[in-house]
């Protein structure tokens, strides 16, 4: 391999796996993503779509939200850099909270974060209401039918590699195919 193709292979690499902040406070600022395949890193792209969705339905001021599965935390620090007033990103593997807290520390918004060192369906159980909630899980999980139904939230964004089905607790809003990830967005039937 010529080191022209090396490069262009680095590039296409550093390129699929940069990650930033797309709009608010924080817009255009890169976000750090931790080490390893256990987090499933999402693009620029697929994030827009979902926070454009997303603007039909809410407004982020004052949101609450919580990041399950929070790898780099990007979901969440995109809602906090848009107004959202409280994040909590739910991630148990301590090199992901790292990263998490040094993306919000970084940015400045640490003050409005909570990260909790916990399994999901462990702070499922403790967490209180929020009004959005991303569930993104490892490539492998596909516990979909038990979680969505213990995910305290008016809507709920799930991304994975594969359709999501829904649970009868929750009504379609909306639903996207970027590459290859799928992407679902849900409210909360009352």
């Amino acid at each position: 391999m010529g080191s022209l193709e090396r490069y262009a292979t680095l590039w296409v690499y550093e390129r699929a796996i940069s990650m930033r902040v797309i709009s608010g406070t924080a817009g255009g600022r890169k976000l750090q993503a931790p080490e390893g395949d256990q987090t499933r890193p999402i693009t620029d792209r697929a994030k827009e779509g979902i926070f454009n969705m997303l603007s039909c339905y809410l407004d982020f001021e004052e949101l609450t939200v919580v990041d399950l599965f929070a790898g780099s935390g990007s979901f969440g620090i995109e809602a906090l850099s848009r107004g959202a007033k409280r994040a909590t990103f739910v991630e148990q593997r301590p090199q992901a909270q790292q990263t998490i807290k040094k993306n919000l520390d970084t940015l400045g918004l640490g003050d409005n974060a909570t990260i909790l060192r916990s399994s999901v369906q462990q702070a499922l159980s403790q967490l209180g209401p929020v009004d959005l909630a991303f569930c993104d899980p490892p490539y492998a999980l596909n516990e979909w039918a038990t979680l969505l139904p213990n995910i305290p939230a008016n809507y709920v964004v799930g991304h994975a590699s594969f359709e999501i089905e829904l649970t009868s607790e929750w009504e379609e809003v909306r639903r996207r195919k970027y590459g290859r990830s799928r992407i679902v967005i849900a409210a909360r039937i009352s």
